[in-house]
């Protein structure tokens, strides 16, 4: 039997000029392997929040803290990573570098009042307060995998509603074929944001087909509460086929556009970080193997599965591309 391959080096996404901390890194990897709920005890709970030492992790047909339901048409029936873990183990770097810094450096950070712009390509363009928009369109619980271009994962809860029906509303124009997307720019409330690591404000960007697919949507909560701050309160993109890395955090606009927008990591890194983004576990990142990857409260690998598991729903999206080079 092969020797399952070795985490991924602690440099994994972070840039070269970050990431000279590793001790502290594979310290915080290391805890969560033994324990997923550690960091997060002292958290000051959001509304409908755990008590510490209480058990965060419902499994499959379980009820929620938001009351029982039936499993959704694309919910996974894995078992939820803790809210601890997946609140205290995060990439937001407008809050910094190390995965314990949003969730310890973001607590100030405010997200009202806030507004969401939608523009380009649409015959309806919108500028909506946060609130208003959420009103607008009913709330939809959804269990997604998602996988972090780093080669961990985890199974998250979020609350939120599909984008394309936002984008339906602004009506795009035949010339649409792209969206785009720009987070907050707010270097005194983000201190990341004042370090030359990335190119600020981040930016992302889908086609349009990915957008309008079901499984796409704007998130405003997790586990049946609102978004914290670390999270990317009070609105971040989940796309679940994809790399985390393509769920901007903190969403402030969103465009349509002709042309193919330029996305944060692959600007940074373009032989690193494509466009797309799709997990793929037969294209490596140059520094480490897609093949696995560690679900975060594990400590034995899996193996990695085409589009996360979605390819039954997103694989036709892609007909007749090569996904190796359309990485």
């Amino acid at each position: 039997m092969p020797k399952p391959p070795p985490n991924p080096p602690s440099s994994e996404i972070t840039p070269e000029a970050v990431y000279a901390d590793r001790r502290r890194f594979l310290k915080n990897a290391a805890l969560f392997a033994a324990t997923a709920a550690g960091a997060g005890a002292g958290l000051v709970w959001l509304t409908g929040g755990l008590k510490p030492g209480s058990r965060a992790t419902p499994r499959a047909g379980e009820p929620t803290r938001t009351g029982a339901r039936a499993r959704g048409p694309y919910d996974t029936g894995e078992p939820q990573t803790p809210f601890e873990a997946v609140t205290t183990y995060n990439n937001f770097y407008e809050f910094g570098s190390n995965k314990d810094d949003p969730s310890r450096l973001s607590g100030a950070f405010r997200t009202r009042p806030w507004t969401v712009v939608v523009e380009g390509e649409v015959r309806r363009p919108q500028t909506f307060d946060v609130d208003a928009l959420l009103a607008a369109f009913p709330a939809q619980d959804r269990i997604y995998r998602m996988r972090c271009v780093e080669a961990w994962s985890m199974v998250i809860p979020w609350r939120g509603f599909p984008l394309g029906d936002l984008l339906r509303r602004a009506e795009p124009t035949s010339n649409a074929r792209y969206v785009a997307f720009t987070s907050i720019l707010d270097p005194k409330e983000m201190p990341g944001q004042r370090r030359g690591y990335l190119e600020w404000p981040y930016v992302e960007g889908l086609r349009l087909d990915e957008a309008l697919h079901p499984l796409t949507i704007l998130a405003s909560g997790l586990y049946g509460r609102p978004l914290p701050n670390q999270n990317g309160a009070p609105l971040r993109l989940v796309v679940p086929w994809k790399y985390g890395f393509k769920g901007i955090k903190s969403i402030v606009r969103i465009a349509l556009t002709r042309e193919q927008p330029p996305t944060t990591w692959n600007v940074a890194g373009p032989d690193e970080y494509g466009f797309y983004a799709n997990v793929n576990p037969a294209v490596d990142h140059p520094r480490w193997s897609q093949a696995t990857e560690r679900r975060i409260g594990e400590v034995a690998r899996r193996p990695t599965l085409p589009f996360n598991g979605y390819a039954d729903q997103v694989a036709g999206l892609y007909a007749g591309m090569d996904l190796a080079r359309y990485f």
